[in-house]
């Protein structure tokens, strides 16, 4: 292996930029409430429990296995597959690993803008007040009115991509790594703030014995897993997010250390939105189970009755766009650096094509919510296809072609340099996992997705 190797890119100046690029890419909108909700459904302190011990099996192998592949390859998912096919001595047919990763990006980045757009779209209305004194039926109104507006979803929609591209434009260490620095204390400090506010509020407790407190009565097989497939999906696997990102890795840092740093802060955010959230959605007595409707429906009900409520929302839904913001540079970047790489463009003008096609896809998604919500294929929606066809087949697939290729097909030596662990047991323990253990928990995810098992 040549170690003077570097991606044309860049690289991160440092572990802990990496760190809080990759937590980045990783928090999400499915952070801030799906992982409260499905804890709280599925018993509480045992269901985190047992995802915590899905992270070890299933996402921190799987993580170091994507970064140690990134980083050397030194290249786009696509072009770094085909360098190591060649040290791998692989079919070529493997290159797609790197096409699905990068089209998996593109795919999710096109219904995810429009999302984030919903959440731009509540921070302005928090901020003016709309919301104060409202009744239910008005914030109903207000959200379903939102999702009958093309032109309103469209012009959010925009901004956020616009402003996801001037990040991705301006390069790694002064684009990537100068938006994740600021955004991701910035989304640690508001989510205290949101945290401190919540005790406040004279029901942190239950919020607290519902998050916390062990009822291993509630633990069912569709528990686990749902455990397994959110440990899977909450770390932003499979999509070529952090393969990209761990081509820009510094060949000093270690891949394991960081792999755990980042599952731990992802986990850390879901958990503080969980006693941000709930404190206030039980001292209002509101339904913890309303799933994505808790944001947009039920909490603007409660932030509209507190005092102080106008600016807390404005604080929480700012702190929703944050988290969005860091996960949709990541989903680009791969699409970006291929035109890069492949196409001899520069990285602005890759971002113009890039985002321009993002754009164009995302208004599939924006009309699905009005115009064309009675057209389906396969009974669902356009924005419910491309979200089935990502979150239940692309990145569970990617997630297993990457942990055979790394086990399987890649030489044991090769891995043994990149994870340069100090421990030949700890290397054989992860190696284990990967070659055996995490293929068949992600095959589980994979059918239990699909329907096949559930």
């Amino acid at each position: 292996m040549d170690d003077t190797r570097q991606s044309v890119h860049g690289q991160w100046s440092g572990r802990w930029a990496f760190v809080f690029a990759a937590t980045g890419s990783a928090v999400g909108l499915g952070n801030i409430w799906k992982f409260p909700y499905i804890t709280g459904e599925n018993g509480g302190g045992a269901f985190v429990l047992i995802y915590l011990a899905c992270i070890a099996v299933i996402g921190i192998p799987i993580m170091m296995a994507e970064i140690l592949l990134g980083r050397r390859g030194r290249g786009t998912p696509i072009n770094t597959m085909r360098r190591l096919l060649r040290e791998a001595g692989a079919h070529k047919a493997w290159q797609v690993v790197g096409w699905m990763g990068m089209l998996a990006g593109f795919l999710i980045l096109s219904y995810y803008s429009v999302i984030a757009g919903w959440a731009l779209a509540y921070v302005l209305r928090m901020g003016s007040g709309e919301f104060v004194d409202a009744t239910p039926e008005r914030v109903g109104e207000l959200f379903a009115g939102l999702l009958a507006s093309p032109g309103q979803l469209l012009f959010w929609h925009s901004l956020f991509m616009l402003m996801t591209m001037l990040v991705v434009a301006r390069g790694v260490e002064q684009g990537l790594e100068k938006a994740v620095r600021f955004l991701m204390p910035a989304l640690f400090v508001l989510l205290l703030i949101m945290v401190g506010y919540a005790m406040s509020m004279g029901a942190f407790s239950q919020a607290v014995d519902f998050l916390f407190s062990p009822d291993f009565s509630k633990i069912t097989g569709t528990g686990v897993l749902i455990a397994m497939g959110h440990a899977f999906f909450t770390l932003s696997l499979g999509m070529g997010a952090i393969m990209i990102y761990g081509a820009y890795l510094p060949r000093h840092t270690s891949i394991t250390q960081t792999s755990i740093m980042i599952a731990g802060a992802d986990t850390l955010v879901a958990l503080l939105a969980g006693l941000a959230i709930f404190p206030i959605v039980f001292a209002n007595g509101l339904e913890p189970g309303a799933g994505p409707g808790l944001i947009f429906e039920t909490l603007p009900i409660a932030f509209g009755h507190m005092p102080g409520g106008s600016l807390f929302g404005f604080l929480f839904f700012l702190l929703l766009v944050f988290a969005a913001w860091s996960s949709a540079i990541s989903l680009i970047e791969p699409a970006v650096t291929w035109l890069v790489e492949n196409r001899n463009m520069s990285r602005v003008r890759a971002c113009v094509w890039a985002g321009l096609a993002t754009w164009l896809l995302g208004i599939g998604t924006v009309l699905s919510f009005n115009y064309w919500s009675e057209i389906k294929l396969f009974g669902k929606t356009f924005f419910d296809l491309l979200d089935f066809l990502t979150a239940n087949i692309m990145l569970p697939l990617g997630g297993l072609l990457i942990a055979i290729f790394v086990a399987w097909l890649l030489p044991r030596l090769s891995s043994q340099e990149e994870l340069a662990m100090r421990s030949e047991l700890a290397y054989h323990v992860w190696h284990g996992l990967v070659r055996y253990v995490t293929p068949l928990a992600v095959i589980i995810v994979f059918l239990n997705a699909i329907g096949v098992i559930g």
